[in-house]
């Protein structure tokens, strides 16, 4: 069985208790996590403020702080096998999809490594000719970024790739449900050079870990990925420190297939869209809205390939769908499902668990045209869960893709022109892809809005999230002031 540590101001140790991790392709034990508690956050974040005043960190130049970032992206390339079967071992991610996933995150870091030294200022043309005015970015101070389960290598890199270019340090929480890739990453972080502290990595659960570390006095922004609940939470707990927030919260996003769009290519996006990673997926495209025209021939192509899918093992190459990475993703999809058939939809494909050791549930579509109330149209499954409704003109395909409390992504099949450049300004989402699904870059920023959260990861706005605005006056006038009682 193998045994993990935590990493805290440049030193690994075993944390204040264990327990246990589970593969979900088979529900055994396979690994020992440190659990973190009270103490050991508070030594984390210590370690974080400790390393933010030193002059090893402080005073280093923005160049050498991308200098280092470049020799990261290196070794995560070099140790991107070993880091995409942990993650697959530990949270049922299929191994074709992390090993892609992993050695992309290798350019998720030099891109900001890139960036390190060019977050600028400004100067300011200010209506006082003896003053001159420019503008600082400082780094924020201390981030703790906390990450969920899936796709944790990439969802961490986008916090602690701009927060290290920044200046900042961080104390990153991994998901107490398969934590080993950012543990095993913590090694890999601390051969590349960085001065003690300017990274720490825990995991454990929430009150006696998320909890204490987002309200934490010394901790200046929260930086966090998974549910409204929990973010709920963290703004809350942000309430004890005021601590700047960025959210990225998920979605139920719409995917609206057009009469004249290419069905091979929108059936081909839509499979990556909702079934690619098993559906554990923010940006999901969990809600099929097709004209009606061409519904019933998108619908039989959809579900032809759906149970054309090859479901297995996640360390198989040949696997396209996985296990879910809880046993409770899974009943959550029986339940929905259940009571959403009860308000009226029809199971057009899957719908059930597969009878096989592990979380696994069968790529699931269903039609919702007459139970447009149906739960599993506003449910998050985080599972291969596709809900489907039917529209006849573009104004009501607008109101159904829009008929949600979140507002992350998008996507718009359609070869009209002048339609698409309509739906991407009438449709309220932070990404809209048109004729296309799931694509991602660390030049694009990424995050939504409503229940999707706010703040943005990628890009040149990430960087600059993670940092302050300060102001500085210097009077150019050798005149004494003339009056000090009166405001310049």
């Amino acid at each position: 069985m193998q045994q993990f540590q935590q990493y805290i101001g440049g030193a690994f140790s075993d944390g204040s208790a264990r327990f246990e991790s589970l593969d979900p392709a088979t529900g055994d034990v396979w690994a020992l996590m440190p659990e973190a508690r009270s103490a050991d956050v508070a030594a984390a974040v210590t370690a974080a403020r400790d390393a933010f005043c030193a002059p090893a960190w402080a005073d280093m130049t923005a160049s050498a702080r991308g200098k280092l970032l470049y020799r990261l992206a290196d070794l995560i390339a070099e140790n991107a096998q070993t880091l995409a079967q942990l993650e697959t071992r530990d949270t049922g991610k299929i191994i074709r999809e992390t090993s892609a996933q992993v050695a992309y995150v290798a350019e998720y870091y030099r891109y900001y490594a890139g960036l390190a030294d060019k977050i600028e200022g400004a100067h300011l043309p200010i209506d006082k000719p003896d003053m001159d005015v420019w503008l600082r970015r400082e780094p924020v101070g201390v981030v703790a970024a906390v990450v969920p389960w899936n796709s944790q290598l990439f969802l961490s890199a986008v916090k602690i790739g701009p927060a290290l270019a920044a200046g900042c340090t961080v104390v990153l929480k991994a998901s107490e449900d398969g934590p080993a890739p950012m543990l095993e990453f913590a090694r890999i972080f601390d051969q590349a050079g960085f001065p003690p502290g300017v990274l720490n990595v825990i995991t454990g659960f929430g009150p006696e870990c998320g909890a204490v570390l987002t309200r934490h006095p010394d901790v200046d922004h929260v930086a966090f990925t998974g549910g409204p609940e929990t973010a709920r939470h963290i703004v809350r707990n942000s309430a004890e420190n005021l601590a700047s927030t960025s959210l990225e919260l998920g979605g139920k996003s719409p995917f609206v297939v057009f009469e004249d769009a290419d069905i091979e290519s929108a059936v081909n996006a839509q499979i990556s869209g909702i079934f690619a990673a098993t559906g554990q997926s923010c940006v999901a495209g969990s809600r099929l809205i097709v004209a009606n025209q061409i519904k019933d021939t998108f619908l039989a192509r959809l579900k032809e390939k759906a149970e054309c899918i090859v479901i297995g093992a996640p360390d198989d190459m040949a696997t396209e769908v996985g296990p879910l990475c809880t046993r409770n993703q899974l009943t959550t999809a029986v339940d929905v499902i259940a009571a959403s058939v009860e308000a009226g939809a029809t199971v057009i494909t899957g719908g059930t668990p597969i009878d096989r050791v592990g979380h696994f549930f069968r790529p699931t579509i269903i039609d919702c045209s007459d139970a447009p109330d149906a739960p599993c149209l506003t449910t998050e499954f985080f599972g291969p869960v596709l809900s489907v409704l039917g529209f006849d003109t573009e104004a009501e395909a607008l109101d159904i893709a829009n008929d949600t409390a979140f507002g992350l992504a998008a996507g718009v099949f359609t070869k009209d022109l002048t339609r698409a450049h309509r739906m991407i300004r009438g449709i309220q989402a932070g990404i809209v892809w048109v004729n296309t699904y799931r694509a991602v870059s660390p030049m694009a920023p990424f995050g939504g809005h409503g229940l999707s959260g706010h703040g943005r990861e990628g890009g040149m706005q990430a960087a600059l999230d993670y940092t302050k605005v300060k102001a500085v006056w210097v009077r150019t006038s050798d005149d004494p002031i003339p009056d000090p009682f009166v405001m310049r």
